[in-house]
């Protein structure tokens, strides 16, 4: 640092072409290789989840009918009401047979 003329002034260090490199690569968002990998490549790609995501179609659920009935869970409703009834449900926690040999 030194004074001039009654200011304090900073005495930079960078030369001309390096600040108009800095100042380039913030208008511009490029980037000042130092040949470090930075990833900037990657960032600068389209996002891959919107083109994805229209592959699939939405689940209608309940958020979007209240009256939908989702045929997967009543027919897993079903399977455990038909086990219970032959009494082959899964055991509560803690009364399995391990639980029972002691």
């Amino acid at each position: 640092s030194r004074q001039i003329g009654g200011a304090h002034r900073r005495m930079s260090t960078l030369s001309r072409a390096q600040k108009v490199a800095q100042a380039a690569s913030r208008i511009f968002g490029t980037h000042i290789g130092n040949g470090l990998q930075s990833g900037r490549k990657e960032l600068r790609k389209n996002l891959a989840g919107p083109k994805i995501m229209s592959w699939y179609q939405r689940p209608i659920g309940k958020d979007l009918d209240p009256l939908f009935v989702d045929p997967a869970v009543e027919r897993k409703k079903l399977k455990i009401e038909r086990l219970a009834r032959r009494g082959k449900v899964t055991p509560k926690k803690g009364e399995g047979k391990r639980a029972k040999k002691k």
